[in-house]
């Protein structure tokens, strides 16, 4: 702690502050009942939030432009943005999919004379936005954060029931420590590492009907939500003993090769790559955290943005010819061979020691690059499997996204009580119908239940 109980930022969040990697999350809450202002308000002032030092502090820079959070006092007034007007005549998905698509390219937004976070309430519509800069932490910590002021539908004194380390299978992700598996750590490390970093320097995706680059984070944007049924992506993982990001991997290898038909037929080669960006959480407890936990410093879950990056690679096949299987079984090979090496903590590591040594600058110009030079990001947040509340108002659905980047394609996974939505945000000059994209993605997961159905 410095003059002013002021604290330093962590280069994570020194870095979502350069102009080129700025970053805003939003996350985006469907209410049942219409909005109480004053409730709203009111639950504000008591939540945990407002316990968090981050919540309440300005982002203030020194003489040397290095950047503190300083204590002050939440004026939440200054924090709500109330909008009462409908959003357009098209309903409620579309309208406030077209505000967030206003957000996404609104990075200042955020003003610096209070601290770094919004609440948006498009009362017409029954929706809370949750505006909130990326410095402030990932989004295993914001949604951990959001829980915590949430209750159970169904037990109103209950919080919402965490996923647990040990819930999470492990098996496929930590194989039996022996010779033979640690030579094939270190072979797949080797070939993954060397890849991110040329991938840093100049290896780049090929051109494509989907392919963003310099400057494509100011371009217009666009957004359509591609919904899923949990219990099918459940179904389709037993079948191959997959796991949910293998499903989803492979519901996005086959609905862009499926788009890419569609806008492209002859546009590139068969069996052509293209890479996805995915962030990693690498906490020591998977999944989302405890609260109580991540407020510890001494905690191994600590809050913030801890993640590192690894290259998802898929390939292009024309659909006439391709079996929806195939996509996921390639998928769950592909991360597999992923989750035995050490490409997260690398990058990680080196995004870390390159902002020590050169300064926010620099790291901020090598993220951007890596940008530039693959095709897509994917996230995926996995939340309450049960209904929730806050403020007694029953929660419809939950979504989120962040504000755009220099890919024309990024994509926000969240779950919520049975259905996972995936926010497809696109640069519509290059990609102008995100909804026939989003189509692409949810047939691509009936097709895999079909298939698998077919055969039980």
């Amino acid at each position: 702690m410095g003059e002013n109980g002021d604290e330093a930022l962590t280069p994570a969040g020194r870095l979502f502050l350069q102009e080129e990697t700025k970053q805003v999350i939003h996350c985006v809450v469907g209410l049942k009942n219409p909005i109480d202002v004053e409730s709203v308000k009111s639950e504000v002032r008591k939540s945990t939030m407002l316990q968090h030092p981050r919540f309440t502090s300005l982002l203030v820079r020194d003489q040397r432009g290095e950047e503190h959070w300083r204590p002050t006092q939440v004026e939440i007034d200054r924090h709500l943005r109330v909008i009462e007007e409908a959003l357009g005549e098209e309903g409620d998905e579309r309208a406030i999919n077209g505000y967030l698509a206003e957000l996404s390219i609104d990075c200042d937004g955020l003003s610096m004379d209070k601290p770094l976070w919004e609440i948006h309430l498009l009362m017409a519509h029954k929706c809370l936005i949750f505006r909130i800069h990326h410095a402030l932490g990932d989004g295993i910590s914001l949604m951990s954060l959001f829980l915590a002021s949430c209750r159970k539908l169904n037990d109103p004194q209950a919080l919402p029931t965490i996923a647990s380390s040990a819930s999470t299978p492990s098996n496929a992700s930590n194989p039996p420590f022996n010779f033979w598996n640690l030579l094939l750590t270190l072979f797949f490390s080797f070939l993954f590492i060397l890849d991110f970093i040329l991938r840093c320097l100049w290896v780049r995706d090929p051109k494509s009907s989907i392919t963003g680059g310099a400057g494509v984070q100011l371009w217009p944007r666009k957004i359509a939500t591609a919904s899923f049924s949990l219990q099918d992506m459940k179904t389709v993982k037993t079948a191959v003993n997959a796991t949910i990001n293998d499903v989803l991997f492979a519901v996005i290898s086959c609905g862009v090769s499926r788009y890419l038909d569609f806008r492209a037929p002859n546009g590139l080669r068969d069996g052509v790559r293209l890479t996805g960006l995915a962030m990693v959480n690498l906490r020591k407890q998977p999944g989302l955290q405890e609260l109580s936990n991540l407020m510890k410093n001494n905690s191994g879950a600590r809050w913030g943005n801890k993640f590192g990056m690894i290259l998802l690679p898929i390939y292009y096949h024309r659909s006439n010819f391709s079996d929806p299987l195939e996509y996921l079984k390639r998928a769950k090979a592909t991360i597999d061979r992923k989750k035995r090496t050490l490409e997260a903590s690398f990058s990680y590591k080196i995004g870390d020691f390159v902002m020590s040594t050169l300064g926010p600058k620099f790291a901020g110009l090598l993220n951007y690059r890596i940008l530039c030079h693959t095709t897509f990001t994917i996230s995926n947040v996995v939340g309450p499997q049960e209904e929730i509340m806050i403020g007694g108002n029953p929660i419809t659905f939950l979504r989120a996204n962040n504000s755009a980047l220099p890919h024309a394609l990024v994509l926000n996974m969240v779950s919520y009580a049975g259905r996972a939505d995936m926010q497809v945000q696109v640069a519509k000059d290059i990609i102008p119908d995100p909804e026939f994209l989003a189509k692409c993605f949810e047939d691509a997961l009936l097709e895999m239940k079909e298939q698998v159905t077919a055969k039980i």
